[in-house]
Order: C-alpha cells, then sequence, then structure tokens
C-alpha cells in the first residue's frame, strides 16, 4: 500500500503545481521534440538513400573489364560466394545482338541480349525463361515492337563466311516484359543455351540443336567466357568482391565509391546528432536536477510532515522521483505529437517518390527515445532530491 500513498500523493501535488508542473514538460519537450526531428531527418534521409541503392541492382553489379577468360568452373565457384547473389557468363558482347521482327505489327528492332536465369535481379520478380525458346523483353524493345506477354518474335542472326552474309531465323516467344525501371534500354534476357548457340553460329560453327549449318564443333575441353554477369548480395558486399577481384589481378567496375559516400553521410550524420544530443540531454538533466532541488527547497515543510508521519527518505525521495516521471511521461507524449506533425510536413515537403520519407521514425524508435527519456528524467530527480535526506522531522513538529 505505501508505494500507491506515495504515488497517490506525488500526483495530487502535481497538480496542484500544475503551471510549475507544465513549465517542467515543456522545458523537456523544447529539448526531446527537435532531437526526434534531428534523428527523423538522419534515419529516413539516409535509409531512402540506402533502401534506393539497395533496390537498384546495378549499384551491386561487379562488370569485368577488358577481355577476360573465364572457365564455366570459376563462374559457378562466384556464385557459391556467400557474396554473391547471382552469377552466369556472358557470350562476346559483339555476338550477342538479335534482330527482332513481330510479324503480326511489321515492327523491327535491334537488341542485346543479356544471359538470365532463376535469380536475376533484373528481372525484378518477374518469372524467367523455362526454355531456349521463350524471352524476356526489355520494356523499350517491346515498345519498339508493339509486343507483349504472349506474343511469338521472329528473331534474325547474321554472320559473314566466305565473304557472305547469311542469316539464320528463329521463333522466341516472349514469356514477359520488364518494367522500364528494370532496364532502360532496348534488351533481350535469354537462357544461356540460346546466346552460345548464336556466338557458336556468327563463329562459323554448326549448331544442330536450331539445325543451323556450319563446321563441327571441336571438342575442346570446358568453354571459356569472356565476360559474366555478377551482382552483390548486398551493398557492402561489392567492396568484398571488388578486393577478391583485385587480389587475383581482374579488373573489374563497381559502385563501391558510390556506396561509400552514403556510408560515410550515415557515419557523419551519426556522429553530429549524437553531439547535439549528448549536448541536449545533459542540459535536461541538469534542468530537472535543478527542479528537483527547488521542489525539496519550496516543500520542506510538508516533505517534514511526511516524515514525521512515517514516511523515509527513500519514499520521500520517490515522490520527487515520481512527479520527474509524470513529467517526461506527457514531454515524450507532446513531443511525439509535435515531430509526427513534422514529419508529415517535411515528406510532403521534400520527397515525391512513393515509398522514400525525408523523415521517418520506426515504432522502436519512439520506445527508444521514451526510456531514455524516463530514464534520465528519474535519474535527474534523484541527484537533485537527495537533498531530502537533510530535512527532519522536528521541521514538522515546529510547523504543526
Amino acid at each position: 500500500m505505501r508505494p500507491l500513498l506515495i504515488a497517490g500523493l506525488a500526483w495530487q501535488d502535481y497538480r496542484n503545481d500544475a503551471r510549475l508542473s507544465a513549465c517542467s514538460v515543456l522545458a523537456l519537450v523544447a529539448v526531446i521534440a527537435p532531437l526526434l526531428v534531428l534523428f527523423g531527418l538522419k534515419f529516413g534521409l539516409v535509409g531512402s538513400l540506402t533502401e534506393r541503392l539497395q533496390r537498384d541492382p546495378g549499384v551491386r553489379e561487379v562488370i569485368p573489364l577488358g577481355g577476360g577468360r573465364f572457365q564455366a568452373s570459376f563462374i559457378e565457384e562466384l556464385a557459391q560466394r556467400p557474396e554473391v547473389a547471382f552469377a552466369i557468363p556472358r557470350t562476346r558482347q559483339i555476338a550477342a545482338t538479335a534482330e527482332l521482327l513481330l510479324p503480326a505489327q511489321g515492327r523491327g528492332v535491334t537488341v542485346e541480349m543479356l544471359p538470365t536465369a532463376a535469380g536475376d535481379p533484373l528481372l525484378q520478380g518477374v518469372k524467367p525463361p523455362a526454355g531456349a525458346g521463350q524471352v524476356v523483353l526489355s520494356y523499350t524493345a517491346a515498345e519498339k515492337l508493339g509486343a507483349k506477354a504472349g506474343d511469338t518474335l521472329q528473331a534474325s542472326f547474321s554472320r559473314q563466311q566466305a565473304g557472305q552474309v547469311q542469316w539464320r531465323q528463329t521463333p522466341l516467344q516472349v514469356s514477359a516484359v520488364l518494367p522500364l525501371s528494370a532496364f532502360e534500354r532496348d534488351g533481350l534476357f535469354a537462357p544461356l543455351e540460346l546466346l552460345e548457340a548464336v556466338e557458336n553460329y556468327r563463329d562459323g560453327r554448326a549448331v544442330p540443336a536450331l539445325g543451323w549449318p556450319g563446321e563441327a564443333e571441336a571438342d575442346q575441353g570446358q568453354r571459356v567466357y569472356p565476360a559474366f554477369r555478377l551482382y552483390a548480395r548486398e551493398l557492402n558486399d561489392v567492396e568484398t568482391l571488388r578486393q577478391f577481384f583485385a587480389e587475383r589481378r581482374l579488373l573489374v567496375s563497381t559502385q563501391a565509391a558510390q556506396i561509400a559516400q552514403v556510408q560515410s553521410l550515415s557515419r557523419n550524420l551519426g556522429l553530429v546528432f549524437w553531439i547535439i544530443a549528448t549536448l541536449a540531454v545533459a542540459g535536461a538533466v541538469a534542468a530537472v536536477a535543478a527542479g528537483a532541488v527547488a521542489a525539496v527547497e519550496r516543500k520542506q515543510r510538508e516533505l517534514a510532515v511526511l516524515r514525521l508521519l512515517g514516511f523515509g527518505t527513500a519514499a520521500l525521495l520517490l515522490l520527487v522521483m515520481l512527479q520527474a516521471l509524470f513529467s517526461g511521461l506527457l514531454a515524450a507524449a507532446l513531443a511525439a505529437l509535435l515531430y509526427l506533425l513534422a514529419e508529415y510536413g517535411l515528406n510532403r515537403l521534400f520527397m515525391q517518390t512513393p515509398g522514400e520519407f525525408a523523415s521517418h521514425l520506426l515504432p522502436m524508435h519512439y520506445v527508444y527515445a521514451l526510456t531514455l527519456v524516463l530514464l534520465a528524467s528519474t535519474g535527474a530527480a534523484a541527484l537533485g532530491g537527495w537533498r531530502v535526506v537533510r530535512i527532519d522531522a522536528c521541521q514538522g513538529i515546529r510547523d504543526v
């Protein structure tokens, strides 16, 4: 019963001093609300930039430079690395082009061919082609052709042999069309075996699977590829993969510098936030402690009477701490409300892309903020309220 009695007395006294209580609440709000806005800006801006980079597969792409010679086994080993999300061999770029025609529309377009398979980040959830006769078109290529999923295209491939230009055609079914954001060039995503077949044909070799004539392919062991398509699993993995290739003297192009800039911005904003937060919290603690000292001095007679009635030092200190706790709770609630208003205004003013935020906080951030406010308030009140130790019961007798 004693704790409940102390809590009731603390609340009644807190209500009686409504003006002073309101001042202490507003003093805390003046510290908490700007900190919430500052942290919301840091978390929202950096979070949006990081999420934008993470969503863009091109940022996580590792592109080999120069004429490489990569065996399929090496690329398979790359695909098994924990830092790699997707890896597939790539044929010579000069051989990876196709002339597409949609007979029903009479439209044609030249596209680049890219090998794809399950897990390709550029497909962005689109089901990969099921076989060599199926392809996924980029948005721009489909737009120029007037094609849609389910249409059958006529693909033409040319080569020059013995001074003569030769052509071969094969039908390809469009299994899906990518959104414009996934790939902004005229492209065709197909299984690797189709690109290998086209490269073999343009090198003068026969492709029995498609009935294309040419020289019989000699058994040269494992095929060697000039390049590959590789995407890191996470942003931090890009630098790890760059170092991996650098150790093997393989030149690659990455977006590691751009990723490092965003990470550096996050660290710098975090440092600025914690410096400002430390100074602000130190000032708030000092203000609450000073308020507790003033409250004890102002209510010495009442506290002495409570001691005369049997309340010990711990009970009187708890009363002072509870009143600081009330101020902390009210200040945290009011600061959260003000932050939500500021968040709404900032996001409407500065952000135009859906799903991105200029200022944003998660529910757990409010819980952390409330916990810190309550700990700081009660701790400061405990520091300032130790003056109750010097209050003697005889002061209460003299005042009766």
